[in-house]
């Protein structure tokens, strides 16, 4: 079983960056997962913002245009975390981001990752908040 725990959340003033932690642990191996940081604000969809896979060693990004250029996703294999650093920060960033893992077939691109808003494993989620 497949378990998320973000952490790394917390408030930052515009311009300002902060690095998001996901702690992974329960995958199975031989198996393709697409990993992912999603958030979401209040009365709004789910949206996601980066997402990798790692498919026998060959590694596919993705951004949502909002974030390209500011935002990296990377996994620490060392530490079983995926992160997401977070850099030049602006309001429109303010909401609850979560961690999530699915399962995807070979060849699966990150970009489509990005539209899996509401299957697989997730965090519990942890609050950004951005004050200009």
């Amino acid at each position: 079983q497949v378990q998320l725990v973000e952490s790394g959340g917390g408030s930052v003033q515009a311009g300002g960056s902060l690095k998001l932690s996901c702690a992974a642990s329960g995958f199975t191996d031989g198996i393709i997962y697409c990993l992912g940081w999603f958030r979401q604000v209040p009365g709004k969809l789910r949206e996601g913002v980066a997402a990798m896979i790692d498919s026998d060693g060959s590694l596919d990004y993705a951004y949502a245009d909002s974030v390209k250029g500011r935002f990296s996703i990377s996994r620490d294999n060392a530490k079983n975390t995926l992160d997401l650093q977070m850099n030049s920060l602006n309001s429109e960033d303010t909401a609850m981001y979560y961690c999530a893992a699915n399962l995807v077939p070979p060849g699966y691109s990150a970009r489509s990752c990005l539209l899996l808003t509401a299957t697989g494993y997730w965090g519990q989620g942890t609050q950004v908040t951005v004050s200009s």
